[in-house]
């Protein structure tokens, strides 16, 4: 039996998770700690039984409190590995169960292959390699890479959900969130866009985003940046993407005087079509795009903006 630790059952990368362990053949158990609701949608993606942890200290989160509630089931169930998704809660969840369980712990893996030891292909370097490993302890403890599988689902069947209360010390929610700022935003999120068009150092200022803008109006996206573009200043790190920054996966992804640093590309690997518009017919980010402008961004996305507007007839 594999245990999967769901961080939102409505998120695609837990749902990635779950059909991760699924791929494995074997039987998959989910655990929902905290948020809303049991988690009972699970089982369309492959969860026999979806264990949803009830305490009044787990509503917020509190990633010790978090672990000891998977470590709870992990005395329980005694799972063959715990899989969680590749993201900042899931593998740091992961990483204290790791500890509470002296056993070794292998993050942003694409495939699992189980043996004596177990061997597993990792996301390594921002995306630009790939390692072979070899994955020791009992049960294996691992997190899924964003995107390495797409989230599927499996045959229904009717939702066996158990509810169960673990113990928590004083020591397990020394750390925890006692309250949120919603960061100001409009329209679509990085995130869930279809389309994101993201400017890099090349677009010059703050104010040369007007025309990025404008673009990802008109086509219904979100506005994504470089690093160094945070790093000037110039937009707010919740639209950067990449490594350090947002992980997306959108149907289009629009590059604008972006080079194509390993740490960029390792946000935006997952999208599906890659459109780059640089000057520099050198520039790496060419090698990883399906469609390619070589030209000036601020002449080049202009007249993108007006070809579409005249074909809406505005």
């Amino acid at each position: 039996m594999i245990l999967v630790f769901v961080e939102d059952p409505a998120d695609e990368l837990s749902q990635q998770a779950l059909t991760f362990a699924r791929g494995l053949g074997d039987e998959v158990h989910a655990v929902v700690v905290g948020g809303e609701g049991d988690g009972a949608g699970l089982v369309e993606y492959g969860a026999a039984t979806v264990h949803a942890a009830g305490h009044e200290q787990l509503d917020s989160y509190a990633p010790a409190a978090w672990a000891a509630s998977v470590q709870h089931l992990v005395g329980s169930l005694s799972p063959s590995a715990v899989i969680g998704p590749g993201t900042d809660r899931g593998n740091e969840v992961l990483a204290h169960l790791a500890a509470r369980l002296d056993q070794p712990m292998s993050a942003n893996c694409t495939s699992l292959t189980p043996g004596e030891p177990a061997t597993v292909m990792r996301v390594r370097w921002g995306g630009s390699l790939l390692e072979e490993a070899r994955l020791h302890g009992s049960p294996l403890l691992l997190t899924v890479a964003p995107h390495a599988v797409a989230a599927e689902a499996g045959a229904g069947a009717e939702a066996s959900v158990e509810q169960f209360t673990p113990e928590l010390s004083d020591a397990d929610l020394v750390v925890k969130i006692s309250q949120r700022e919603s960061a100001a935003s409009a329209g679509v999120s990085l995130e869930d866009a279809d389309v994101v068009v993201s400017g890099g150092r090349g677009v010059g200022s703050a104010e040369g985003f007007a025309v990025i803008e404008e673009l990802a109006e008109l086509l219904g996206g979100a506005v994504g940046c470089s690093r160094a573009v945070t790093m000037a200043g110039w937009r707010p790190h919740t639209d950067q993407v990449g490594q350090t920054g947002t992980k997306i996966a959108p149907e289009l992804y629009i590059a604008c005087g972006i080079s194509g640093a390993t740490q960029h590309m390792a946000g935006c690997k997952g999208a599906k079509k890659l459109l780059a518009i640089n000057p520099d017919p050198e520039a790496p980010i060419l090698a990883s795009a399906d469609y390619a402008v070589i030209g000036d961004l601020h002449e080049v996305v202009p007249a993108i903006s007006r070809e579409i507007r005249e074909a809406k007839g505005a």
